[in-house]
């Protein structure tokens, strides 16, 4: 049995035999869907990553955040957005507030202070560190054999940035006049200013990531067809292994091109796992992306895409066209963010609050999956 079959099965043992029957002897009545949450969060425990309340802050005494941020993974894994009503619920279902950590309903906070904890829990990046830990602890002694990258729109109640107008009164530049130097016989030519993509292979992620822009703003993406879509918000940019487990995940503006991520997302899941085989479409065949793949030590499996002024590329090999039908995990895990996890309804705005609301996403299917897979 592998490391992770061998690690779920150990979860599960514990769960059956100590957590269920603990609950049980409080005489709250858990619905099978409670059951799967408490599972879920077991899994996740998110409340370690959160400091506990100090008792000796002068004044009000701040809401606890570790039931907030349990309160955040309900949400979400109940597939809702709107706080104000899952605020509600939370005062009427008994069971459901003491899994979150609150014994009577006079503690559960005001939807002021879900949002600012939001807020916080945006800021500090928290689902980010939570998933990073995840992955380490229930991938990281495993070998990924295909990682799977790939991104979706996701659309944003939020004004697109637009470029500034240049004023009509504005003066104008003076015309250059004169021809331009020429270069001397034997002089050597200018360096070439190298792209994105290159520079990518030298940067850390995180620096990488910085030159990315963020903010909300138009995306158009062609389908097999050749019909394009539009859409306002933003590009979510998932690497996910065999299992429909998250690897590395993040969030861009709408008009990023795939593969200017790619790049990134090898270096993250690098640092959590040990993959084999970079499973990628055509949108992501650059000579700098499988250069780096093979430097990390994988095997880039990328579909070949038809440039003009060329003859159509090659088929994939047979052995490499079998492993590349792996990659619609990556296909699976996007229509789960969209459709059972709210990814598509989205009542938050500004880069920061999106990408978290997402990564709580991100948390919930990890959980679901490994459940899953233990099933």
């Amino acid at each position: 049995m592998s490391t992770l079959g061998e690690s779920i099965a150990s979860f599960w043992d514990r769960v059956q035999t100590t957590l269920f029957p603990a609950l049980e002897e409080t005489g709250l009545e858990l619905s099978a869907k409670l059951y799967q949450l408490v599972a879920l969060l077991e899994v996740i425990q998110i409340e370690r990553f959160i400091a506990a309340p100090s008792p000796y802050v002068p004044g009000v005494k701040p809401h606890d955040r570790r039931c907030l941020a349990r309160a955040f993974i309900a949400l979400t894994f109940y597939g809702g957005t709107d706080r104000k009503a899952f605020r509600e619920r939370l005062r009427v279902d008994t069971a459901l507030r003491k899994v979150c950590g609150w014994t009577h309903r006079g503690q559960v906070p005001s939807e002021s202070t879900f949002s600012r904890a939001f807020r916080e829990f945006a800021e500090w990046g928290l689902a980010d560190t939570v998933h990073a830990a995840l992955v380490t602890a229930w991938r990281g002694a495993d070998v990924v054999w295909h990682a799977a990258t790939d991104a979706t729109a996701i659309p944003a109640r939020e004004t697109p940035v637009t470029r500034a107008k240049p004023r009509l009164d504005a003066a104008k530049p003076p015309k250059k006049t004169g021809k331009p130097g020429r270069r001397k016989p034997g002089d050597a030519p200018p360096p070439k200013e190298p792209t994105r993509l290159e520079r990518q292979m030298e940067q850390a992620p995180e620096l990488a990531l910085l030159e990315l822009p963020t903010a909300c703003d138009v995306g158009g993406k062609r389908d097999s067809k050749g019909n394009t879509s539009y859409w306002v918000g933003y590009k979510f940019h998932v690497s996910v292994d065999e299992w429909n487990l998250p690897l590395a995940a993040v969030t861009t503006a709408a008009s990023v091109h795939d593969s200017q991520v790619a790049i990134p997302l090898f270096k993250l899941a690098q640092r959590r796992v040990t993959v084999l085989y970079d499973l990628l479409d055509k949108a992501y065949d650059a000579a700098p992306i499988h250069q780096m793949s093979e430097q990390l030590g994988h095997r880039p499996i990328i579909d070949r895409m038809k440039r003009r002024g060329q003859p159509p590329p090659p088929p994939l090999e047979p052995d490499r066209a079998e492993r590349f039908k792996v990659r619609t995990v990556a296909e699976r895990f996007n229509a789960r963010l969209k459709d059972e996890f709210g990814a598509l309804l989205l009542r938050v705005r500004g880069h920061r609050k999106v990408h978290a609301a997402l990564m709580f996403g991100v948390l919930v299917i990890f959980a679901d999956q490994l459940l899953r897979i233990g099933q």
